[in-house]
């Protein structure tokens, strides 16, 4: 029976009056991948945000509810130590003006981790986990900002691998790339969901499809359908959801 990473228990977000996020209910599950689908404007964003408290930089933010990593209260946890757990990959590359090295190494120094030695086999072991490491290994010293956007997207993962994080979530990363691009990071997804958790933010139905164990349906911040992929994309028990699936809705 696979183990509860996160849950997320009647949770609502507002911005000033205005409710983003209307009672959720949510289990994402460990070493699965769990994938949240809706149109534009339908809250997905700012979801993947509540769940490593990103939402707190937004001024009339507020929260109600609760959400789990593990059974401890995102909200009691050191905010550092939660990002590291949970990490992002946005919709565009992220990366720090500096070469590739020194993307990759930046969060091992941050956590202590300053030899020279362990700092090489980190970058290697995470450039070769997320098959970039032949592509890049001779330009490590390079601007990471001169590779192509999607080897830019793979530096990106291979930074937070680099400090082994528990959740790694793509907010609509990967279907703006390149399709051999999306094909990689899919690829590379179902591989590594035996040693990460995933949770992906996607507008891309037929993506929802291939790469998710378990999809949810958000529409206008309600999630109205939550399961098995394969059960919900054969039998869906809401309307709406069937509608937006079969591309009526959205």
């Amino acid at each position: 029976m696979p183990v509860c990473k996160i849950k997320v228990k009647n949770f609502d977000l507002f911005y000033g009056k205005f409710r983003v996020l209307k009672n959720i209910n949510l289990y994402i599950k460990e070493k699965h991948v769990t994938v949240l689908a809706g149109p534009a404007g339908s809250g997905k964003t700012s979801l993947l945000e509540a769940l490593n408290r990103m939402t707190e930089l937004v001024d009339n933010a507020r929260v109600q509810g609760k959400i789990y990593l593990d059974d401890r209260d995102i909200y009691l946890m050191d905010i550092a130590d939660l990002r590291r757990c949970v990490g992002v990959i946005y919709k565009r590359p992220n990366l720090f003006p500096k070469t590739v090295y020194d993307n990759i190494a930046f969060g091992p120094r941050i956590h202590g981790i300053s030899d020279r030695e362990s700092t090489d086999e980190i970058v290697k072991s995470s450039l070769k986990e997320v098959k970039l490491w032949n592509e890049v290994k001779d330009h490590l010293y390079k601007p990471a900002l001169s590779l192509s956007e999607g080897q830019q997207q793979l530096v990106c993962l291979a930074r937070l691998l680099a400090v082994r994080p528990d959740v790694i979530m793509f907010d609509e990363s990967i279907s703006v790339l390149e399709p051999s691009y999306v094909q990689r990071f899919e690829e590379l997804i179902q591989e590594l969901k035996e040693k990460y958790t995933f949770f992906v933010v996607t507008s891309n139905v037929q993506q929802a499809a291939r790469i998710s164990d378990d999809i949810g349906v958000l529409l206008f911040g309600e999630l109205v359908e939550f399961g098995n992929t394969g059960d919900v994309f054969t039998a869906p028990k809401d309307r709406r959801a069937e509608d937006y699936i079969s591309g009526r809705l959205g």
